[in-house]
């Protein structure tokens, strides 16, 4: 019904034509024309199905009908009262809820006519008093029910309104958050890979002062500017496709690295979260990159653990080399996850932190731990 209203409202109509023409058999005996009644049952009832689409014209051709009606009845032989007139009250209804209390009125007013001319023309007075009491009483109700309908149709469009709203808002929100985190993370990059030019600059100066007097030196100078000319351009690949703002300053200091992991966590032991910290391989010859995501990665993890996870957590760090990859895991067994904060304010750590790991080619999951608490795994490649 919700889905095609007009078969509801078909449905409506075609039983009030059963009841009205049932009505009307006994009437035709009395001398009313069938045609006449069957013009204004058409005329009142055809409506009914487009009042939804078309809720002023339909009332209208209804109110027209009713009209029409009181010069084709046989007057208190005839037919005072009769089936289709219930459109009437599903016209005004039909008016408030969906057109407005202005056109409802105005309906209203030649409803107060025509019901004063149907009292006085068709029925007796002592049945007047009553059925037009009866009438107003229905009219009053049909009211009431639009106003109702109307309100819930307002309330549920402004909601939805809003929700749309919200929703186009939030889109914006992510997309800016990610541009943003690729700006910053874009910048970071450069500065590692300006750091590493720089030593390479400083080495080359000075393997070209000792290359005659000390070639041991010059020698060790030129194997380290070989070496650090292959991370800087694998940081340098890396950092295709990720665009840097224009109007970012520029930095030439390195960023930290997985050595500044074990301070991140004596700083969280020290704001009341004992961390255990966990490492399995050499991790001190990371690709600069690399180590400046599990930096990040692992502060924003720390950070949401102290700020959301509650009293009484314990937060576990684990850092897994091997020949192909390094596996990054941050646990804490809290009751209270930064799942919370994505749904107020669009999570934009977890999206800083998932957009580092696919710049760097790796894969990254964030959610409940099965065990409670909070889990951020991260597993960055470390082919050649």
């Amino acid at each position: 019904m919700k889905a095609h209203p007009a078969f509801g409202d078909s449905l409506i109509a075609g039983l009030l034509l059963i009841f009205d023409m049932g009505v009307g058999v006994s009437a035709f005996d009395r001398g009313v024309s069938f045609s006449a009644f069957l013009a204004v049952t058409l005329l009142m009832l055809g409506p009914l199905p487009f009042r939804r689409y078309h809720p002023l014209g339909s009332a209208y051709l209804i109110l027209a009908g009713a009209f029409l009606q009181l010069f084709t009845h046989g007057g208190n032989e005839g037919v005072p009262v009769r089936m289709s007139d219930f459109a009437l009250a599903i016209a005004l209804y039909t008016l408030v809820a969906y057109t407005g209390r202005k056109a409802a009125l105005v309906y209203s007013g030649w409803l107060l006519a025509g019901t004063l001319l149907w009292a006085i023309f068709q029925i007796g007075e002592i049945q007047a008093v009553f059925l037009a009491f009866m009438v107003f009483v229905i009219f009053g109700f049909s009211w009431a029910m639009g106003e109702f309908v109307g309100a819930r149709r307002a309330y549920h469009s402004e909601l939805e309104q809003r929700l749309k709203l919200l929703e186009t808002e939030r889109d914006q929100q992510a997309k800016l958050a990610v541009g943003e985190e690729r700006s910053r993370i874009a910048r970071e990059l450069h500065d590692v890979v300006a750091h590493a030019v720089s030593v390479m600059i400083v080495h080359a100066d000075g393997a070209a002062y000792t290359i005659r007097s000390q070639p041991e030196v010059a020698e060790n100078a030129v194997r380290t500017i070989a070496q650090t000319g292959r991370l800087a351009l694998t940081e340098m690949r890396r950092l295709l496709g990720v665009l840097r703002s224009e109007d970012a300053e520029t930095q030439w200091a390195p960023q930290p690295d997985v050595r500044g992991v074990v301070e991140l966590a004596e700083n969280t032991r020290a704001a009341g979260v004992p961390v255990r910290l966990e490492i399995t391989g050499d991790v001190d010859d990371l690709p600069a990159g690399v180590g400046l995501s599990i930096y990040r990665i692992v502060q924003e993890a720390l950070t949401n653990t102290i700020k959301h996870a509650g009293a009484g957590t314990t937060a576990l760090v684990r850092l897994a080399r091997t020949q192909e990859e390094l596996r990054l895991e941050v646990i804490d067994n809290g009751f209270g996850t930064p799942h919370d904060v994505v749904k107020v304010s669009g999570g934009n750590g977890l999206i800083g932190m998932r957009e580092r790991t696919a710049v760097l080619g790796g894969e990254f999951e964030a959610g409940p731990n099965p065990g409670g608490g909070w889990r951020v795994r991260a597993t960055f490649p470390l082919a050649a």
